[in-house]
């Protein structure tokens, strides 16, 4: 069985939670938020870049369930 991997990524206020294994690479993240999410760099997921409202309306639209937040 495939090992789960779960990265996470915080802006103070909310915690973005990123599974690769469930993400579908629909691209919907990096069309919505560009200033967050740049798959290029290193780390791919910039949370500060937002607001927090931001990123929980782009996090909603995630087709797939590979990105989740809690809050901090």
């Amino acid at each position: 069985m495939e090992k789960e991997i779960v990265k996470k990524y915080s802006n103070g206020e909310l915690t973005v939670v990123w599974k690769p294994n469930l993400c579908i690479h629909s691209g919907v993240c990096v069309r919505t938020l560009t200033k967050v999410y740049n798959p290029k760099e290193k780390p791919w997921i910039k949370p500060e870049n937002a607001s927090t409202e931001e990123l929980k309306a782009q996090i909603n639209k995630c087709p797939s369930g590979a990105l989740s937040y809690s809050l901090d």
